[in-house]
């Protein structure tokens, strides 16, 4: 097996042999769903434009609300117990590569990513009768590169985070403005043209664009792929070069 498949298969062994890095994250965006879809305006209020009510707009946003908390809270504190720890320290002496390492906690996280979004959308579906996305290659391709780009975010934090308190609390300080600019407050069709633009370069208003306009039926914008795809490689880089064993 390549060595960064091995080195994913060895983190993923050790991640769901702690129950508490992985039971307290995965209900979080099906909950958060559950509770918008019991308000009757979100499942009974109807956008006059485009038809959809509030829980077919919001369904994007749950789905990269769960991903923002698993980039930016347990992927992060993971490597800072790690580095607590002194595991870290003895993986230096080893021929691992820090790219090779947050490699395979991007696989981890992604694969993780991946299952919470088909519960999610599986909720909406058959609970609250939320459509299908009507393109689904361009709805899978915005989350992939949205996955990618809060990962990445997630892993430079998580290469530069001595401990997980200060883990812990950088990604709390990051998570409300970005959900904030994917529209979780203020909806981006509510938005004036300084907000919008803001959202239009932020991972997360990107994401959650490029998502509504592919369950809609349309192809997601050049621009917010390009947005979310930018923000995955220089966070990558970036991590990949700042990252401290100690």
């Amino acid at each position: 097996m390549p060595p960064l498949i091995r080195l994913t298969a060895a983190e993923a062994r050790l991640f769901f042999r702690e129950p508490l890095n992985w039971s307290l994250m995965l209900p979080v965006a099906p909950i958060l769903l559950i509770i918008l879809g019991s308000i009757p305006a979100f499942r009974e209020v109807r956008d006059e434009t485009t038809g959809l009510r509030m829980i077919d707009q919001y369904t994007p946003m749950v789905v990269v609300a769960g991903l923002t908390i698993l980039a930016l809270s347990m992927l992060p504190q993971v490597f800072a117990a790690y580095r607590e720890k002194g595991v870290l320290r003895r993986l230096r002496t080893t021929p691992v590569h820090p790219s090779r390492m947050l490699g395979a906690h991007l696989l981890l996280s992604g694969a993780f990513a991946c299952g919470v979004t088909i519960i999610v959308l599986a909720i909406a579906r058959i609970v609250f009768g939320v459509p299908m996305p009507e393109n689904l290659l361009g709805y899978v391709l915005a989350f992939v590169l949205c996955a990618l780009a809060m990962l990445s975010i997630g892993l430079l934090l998580a290469a530069l985070a001595p401990s997980g308190t200060s883990a812990g609390a950088v990604g709390m300080i990051l998570f409300f403005p970005l959900m904030f600019f994917a529209g979780l407050w203020i909806p981006r069709s509510a938005m004036n043209e300084t907000l919008l633009t803001i959202s239009d370069f932020s991972p997360l208003g990107a994401g959650v664009q490029a998502m509504q306009d592919a369950a809609a039926g349309d192809w997601p914008q050049l621009l917010h792929l390009a947005v979310m795809a930018g923000w995955a490689v220089l966070a990558g880089l970036l991590a990949a070069r700042l990252f401290r064993w100690e």
